[in-house]
């Protein structure tokens, strides 16, 4: 059988230490069929094979994110603007008072997440003076972290805030010296105030969720992810909250694989939560894009503990322990693997006292669970998860609060935050993701530039060499090493012959550059089972046809997504994401910003058709 695409001219990164650096590679039914020497792959050319020459660039495995809100974060990317990325203050309120514009209503602006006040130049957040300043009508919620929200007086409005309103359990109003609330809302110690604020605004109609999901899987196709294990979330109930997921992966749109946990939504009623669901599918039910994965993150509200480094560690109630367990007997009955987050040492260790309880009655014999975060655990503790065959998935939680760490703990406790050379010293499965989009930054190159240099997204040096990988390690940790985390080893994260044909192209060589450059690296080639779902520049035309974001007024549309740090990045992804155009150039495909932002012989550019019939220039 001829293959069904042969990509050549490649400095190929397979991960396979037998087959480190072939020269080609061939992809028969969404996997890879062949992989090493031209001279035996090319002569398997068909008159049905698409040749592509990747002209030298560096190509690696599809990255995966083994805890991204991926479902959730879909049906709300179209209505966010994202300041992730964004060099200064001044150009994200410059960006706010843009969308406030245009954002009819009742809609409002959101900034939810993946940024922190560290990025900017000014290093600090807006005021609420200044807010309401560039937006004193429509409604602004700005998302910090976990830690706080900014409101302006028209979002206070618009969610019934005033001077009676009392302060939720765990979280803080701010007021005025008169009672009235000022705007900020602080997570005193969890962030239930911030999820219920936020939810208080107008969702997305179901068929711009699809649209909206559509778009935010393009712009991690943008970045080379090619697969994402969900990990739940806040008012993501199940199934009432995947029908747009389902619809897409129905309808043959998903250009992501999706593995996802199951996050239970009301305390108290989570054992009745994972009892039903239990009787309502099992893991791995599904496909190789799109199935189930177990429970979590959240498993038990009351072993919940938020990683807001401004404010003290919580401690858990005394009941955590029964609830937990109660939940872990469904769970580990039903050979569900599970996940659950805890970023203390101290929540760490109660949680493994009830692990081992409940292995002694029901080993876990193999069964994939792990701890999300784990940014304080001990080595003690590394090793009793290593004892149940347990795994660690890390995030760079650290490079966007790395600060706030560092002012309340010290630098040198900071340095091993998470001991990741420690994990992997013991032996145990550790991969690697982003917590995105509220957290954190959905840009796996942000995670991977945090994991090589130890440095935050503010420049801050967190770590010393011992607790730095290097990048080939770094990026197993986002390939390979986080198909354990979806019961998926040996089906992909690498270039070899038999698994899921998934690859991305780089802009620049991730082994070459710069420590300073990788976090501005992205794809311009993109394959999912061997199919194109992301192409730019050279690779343009080779992109699958996308609707332009809906609705008109949505930030995607006006800015796209995360905001390189580049000099004139800004003004190129608003005016590529401004384009919406349907057909793509012959050229530069519907990388249309590429060719305007080049210099062309001829006094109007826009109406210039180009040499080698290049159409950008007539959109």
């Amino acid at each position: 059988m001829n293959p069904d695409l042969i990509l050549t001219n490649g400095r190929f990164t397979t991960l396979d230490r037998s087959n480190p650096n072939p020269e080609a590679v061939a992809i028969t039914e969404g996997r890879f069929s062949a992989v090493g020497d031209a001279r035996d792959i090319l002569p398997t050319e068909g008159p049905k094979t698409k040749l592509i020459d990747l002209g030298g660039r560096r190509a690696i495995p599809g990255l995966i994110d083994s805890h991204i809100h991926v479902i959730r974060g879909g049906l709300n990317y179209n209505m966010e603007l994202r300041w992730d990325g964004v060099p200064t203050l001044a150009d994200a309120m410059a960006m706010l008072k843009r969308q406030a514009e245009i954002t009819p209503p009742p809609q409002w602006v959101r900034v939810v997440g993946g940024f922190t006040e560290h990025q900017f130049a000014e290093k600090r957040l807006p005021t609420l003076d200044e807010i309401n300043a560039v937006a004193p009508e429509t409604p602004v919620f700005i998302l910090h972290l976990y830690d706080r929200a900014l409101l302006n007086r028209a979002a206070l409005r618009a969610a019934g805030y005033g001077k009676d309103t009392p302060n939720p359990p765990g979280g803080e109003i701010i007021r005025d010296a008169s009672g009235e609330p000022t705007g900020l809302l602080l997570a005193k110690p969890n962030a239930t105030i911030l999820y219920s604020t936020l939810a208080k605004g107008p969702k997305l109609p179901p068929e711009i969720q699809l649209n909206s999901t559509r778009h935010f899987m393009r712009e991690l196709n943008r970045l080379g992810v090619t697969g994402a294990i969900d990990a739940g979330g806040g008012y993501q109930n199940y199934p009432d909250d995947y029908q747009i997921i389902e619809k897409l992966h129905g309808d043959g749109q998903l250009t992501l694989r999706i593995a996802y946990n199951l996050f239970t939504q009301k305390a108290g009623g989570e054992a009745d939560d994972f009892s039903r669901w239990v009787g309502m599918t099992k893991p791995g039910a599904g496909d190789d894009t799109y199935r189930v994965n177990g429970g979590g993150e959240m498993l038990v509200f009351s072993a919940a503990d938020f990683e807001d480094f401004r404010q003290p560690r919580p401690d858990m109630p005394a009941k955590m322990e029964g609830e937990l367990e109660n939940v872990v007997r469904i769970l580990a009955q039903n050979r569900w693997p599970w996940r659950l987050h805890a970023t203390y040492n101290e929540t760490i260790d109660r949680a493994l006292d009830v692990f081992e309880k409940v292995n002694k009655d029901i080993p876990f014999d193999g069964l994939h669970w792990f701890f999300d975060h784990a940014e304080t655990i001990t080595p003690r503790n590394i090793d009793r998860v290593a004892a149940l065959g347990g795994g660690i998935a890390i995030q760079d939680r650290m490079a966007f609060q790395g600060e706030y760490f560092i002012e309340r703990y010290g630098t040198k406790a900071a340095e091993a935050t998470p001991p990741i050379a420690r994990m992997l010293a013991a032996g145990l499965p550790v991969g690697a993701g982003t917590d995105a989009t509220r957290v954190s930054s959905y840009n796996p190159w942000v995670s991977l530039a945090w994991l090589v240099t130890g440095k935050t997204v503010g420049g801050t040096s967190l770590y010393p060499s011992s607790n730095r990988m290097d990048r080939e390690q770094a990026l197993r940790l986002w390939t390979e090493a986080n198909s354990w985390f979806s019961t998926e080893q040996g089906k992909k994260g690498r270039i070899v012959v038999g698994e899921l044909a998934d690859l991305a192209v780089l802009t620049e060589d991730y082994f070459s550059v710069p420590e300073d450059r990788i976090a501005h690296l992205a794809s311009v080639l993109t394959l999912l089972g061997g199919e194109v779902v992301h192409g730019e520049g050279d690779f343009g035309k080779l992109a699958p046809p996308l609707p332009p974001p809906a609705p008109d007024w949505s930030p995607v549309k006006l800015f796209g997504g995360y905001q390189d740090r580049k000099a004139g990045q800004l003004e190129r992804r608003a005016a590529a994401a401004a384009c919406g155009c349907a057909q793509g150039c012959a050229v530069h495909g519907h990388d249309h910003a590429s060719a305007w932002a080049r210099s062309v012989p001829a006094s109007d550019s826009r109406s210039f058709w180009g040499a080698l019939g290049c159409g950008c220039w007539a959109v």
